[in-house]
């Protein structure tokens, strides 16, 4: 049950779309930020690390970094770079990107949903990173990167939404990895009530994607409220969120390779695999789809491996298919007890190109390459529903957001 309400999204000027809007910084290398810092005055990154093209505020974020981000981003309102929506509005958002068109809504949720557990996640967070974040957006009041949360189809927004698609968009401008971005911009005062009263009906909502994002605000929002009082009403009790339904949400797998065989000779490895699985040799590569079933490149080429009914456990975890090859591969055959921690196995986001990544074991730069189903909506709903958390690398979502698009700025 979210509770949402429209906001005046601070948006770049349409003419400086492009050079205003960023993908996020950790997208970029050092090198490739300050590059970008150094040739482009309106980039969003000026509002995010500006002491990566300015020597004197090198080193740990100070009151001195904050002060340049506060006084970037009142030159870039003064000067017209960023602007406000002139009404409350909550924002009709459609990304297109390889051949993929996702729509949803923009808006803002409140906190105290996810204080309640009302908006359920799958996945742990690092305090490191929550902590550097959250003291980012306290600092900046800049809320520029939504969460993605996601929710069981509902007709009433769906229907909402296809109205406003029959219209211009307000905004529409490609990015320079040819992404095409579309907004519309809803102020009609029954449409707002509708979506906003919809929203609150539904009794589950879900975090797709940004599950530092979300707990960052947390913090801040707890230390807004030490430092501010025990207000719940004011701006910063809600963060930037988009919503797209379960069929709208694309979930695609991650590559696992691993660098060795342990000590064990490639007919070893396949007859010790043979244990739990069915084991078929492939002429030709197809990415797999069915459940319980997976793809292994080695050497001597592509193999099917299908798990044996009896070492499925009914479990929402231990049913994934990336938990499957943990327990009955990674960890008893090739010794991988933390695939977290563990230099030996590298993973690659479901975008990556399997040639590229089939060639690192025909060079002997990798041992073996596993390629995965991907994990369903339905799936992480599971994990979530029963409190669990889904295991490292799981799930590569999309849409990935851009930076600076529509900011949730907050003054109070």
């Amino acid at each position: 049950m979210p509770v949402i309400k429209a906001f005046k999204a601070l948006k770049p000027r349409q003419s400086l779309l492009t050079k205003v809007v960023t993908r996020p910084l950790d997208d970029y290398s050092t090198g490739q930020a300050k590059l970008i810092l150094s040739e482009n005055e309106y980039n969003f990154l000026h509002l995010i690390s500006p002491e990566l093209d300015h020597l004197y505020l090198r080193g740990s974020r100070t009151e001195l970094v904050y002060k340049k981000i506060s006084e970037n981003l009142e030159q870039f309102i003064d000067n017209g770079i960023l602007v406000f929506e002139e009404k409350p509005a909550i924002y009709i958002y459609q990304i297109e990107h390889n051949g993929i068109r996702q729509t949803g809504i923009w808006t803002l949720t409140d906190i105290e949903e996810y204080f309640k557990g009302n908006i359920k996640k799958h996945e742990n967070t690092v305090e490191r990173r929550e902590k550097a974040l959250a003291e980012y957006i306290q600092q900046s009041n800049l809320d520029a990167n939504p969460v993605l949360i996601t929710y069981h189809k509902n007709l009433t927004i769906s229907k909402l939404i296809d109205n406003y698609l029959l219209k211009s968009p307000d905004i529409d401008f490609s990015f320079d990895d040819l992404s095409a971005h579309r907004i519309w911009v809803v102020t009609d005062g029954k449409d707002l009530d509708t979506f906003i009263k919809t929203f609150s009906d539904i009794d589950q909502v879900y975090i797709a994607d940004g599950h530092h994002r979300a707990a960052s605000m947390a913090k801040m929002c707890r230390q807004k409220r030490m430092l501010n009082g025990e207000s719940k009403t004011a701006d910063y009790n809600y963060f930037s969120t988009v919503y797209m339904d379960t069929e709208e949400v694309k979930i695609l797998p991650f590559y696992r390779l691993v660098r060795d065989l342990s000590e064990l000779k490639e007919e070893e490895f396949i007859d010790q695999i043979s244990r739990h699985f069915s084991i078929e040799k492939l002429e030709n590569y197809n990415q797999p789809q069915q459940l319980h079933e997976m793809n292994m490149y080695l050497p001597s080429g592509w193999y099917r491996l299908e798990v044996k009914p009896e070492f499925i456990i009914n479990d929402p975890v231990k049913l994934l298919d990336v938990s499957i090859l943990q327990e009955l591969i990674l960890a008893p055959i090739l010794k991988i007890s933390d695939p977290r921690t563990d230099a030996r196995l590298t993973f690659e986001g479901g975008r990556a190109n399997i040639e590229h990544l089939t060639k690192q074991v025909d060079n002997d730069i990798q041992a073996v390459l596993f390629s995965l189903p991907p994990i369903t909506a339905q799936q992480v709903i599971d994990v979530a529903d029963a409190g669990l958390v889904m295991p490292p690398k799981s799930t590569f979502i999309e849409p990935k957001f851009l930076v600076g698009l529509l900011t949730n700025y907050f003054k109070h």
